[in-house]
């Protein structure tokens, strides 16, 4: 059964990818588009029955806010988000702003269908295991986000610390060397450490887990100042 969709995601290429497999699957695909930023605007002008939104960050504040817009302009159309394996905290976040689904990205081309004829339906489109696994943690938490926080912050170093600040609040390589004056070189290998010691494999992801256990709080409470070239 054809659905009426458009893709918005961050990255371009992967809401062009998505859309030109469900094109190929028989649905008819509105727009593909990014950021998720001006998904709002998208649905609202053009009224599809659903929209994919994918997102790296689901525990990150403000994520959801086209979410939140949509529902209160566009309830009509239901929101299925694609978003990586994420915290009980993500999942519920995106129900909050009013999303009808929630599916892992690694999630095959066919789980994808289901949601959004489940979500088109009016039904919750979200993997029970998945569910179940978030339900898990948030009864039986193994640590909380205070403690993981102070954890993680215990493996950086002070330089490093303050690396991720400024990832945090989006700063690329340049403005970092520039307002730590150290060479741009010495800031991406600081940025790469980062990303190490935190187990993640983009600036966003480190972003978004600093946000969610705390650790970004408490990062800028100990942020130093500027440094001497390196």
């Amino acid at each position: 059964m054809s659905v009426r969709l458009m893709v918005v995601d961050d990255h371009r290429l992967l809401a062009e990818a998505l859309a030109s497999a469900l094109k190929l699957r028989g649905h008819r695909v509105l727009a593909a588009a990014a950021p998720t930023s001006g998904a709002a605007d998208l649905v609202v002008g053009r009224a599809p029955e659903v929209c994919l939104f994918g997102t790296a960050a689901p525990a990150v504040p403000g994520t959801f806010d086209p979410v939140v817009r949509i529902r209160r302009e566009r309830p009509q159309t239901a929101v299925v988000v694609l978003g990586p394996v994420p915290s009980p905290r993500g999942i519920a976040a995106a129900f909050a702003a009013g999303a009808a689904g929630y599916v892992r990205h690694d999630e095959r081309i066919e789980g994808v269908e289901r949601a959004m004829v489940k979500a088109r339906a009016g039904e919750a489109a979200i993997a029970p295991g998945l569910l179940q696994s978030a339900f898990a943690e948030l009864l039986d938490p193994v640590s909380q986000p205070d403690d993981e926080g102070r954890r993680l912050l215990r493996l950086l170093t002070p330089r490093e610390v303050e690396v991720l600040v400024r990832v945090a609040e989006g700063e690329d390589t340049r403005l970092i060397a520039a307002g730590m004056r150290i060479a741009p070189s010495t800031a991406r290998t600081h940025v790469q450490r980062v990303l190490m010691k935190l187990g993640v494999g983009s600036r966003l992801e480190a972003a978004a887990l600093a946000a969610r256990t705390g650790l970004l709080d408490r990062a800028a409470g100990t942020r130093q100042g500027p440094g001497t070239v390196g």
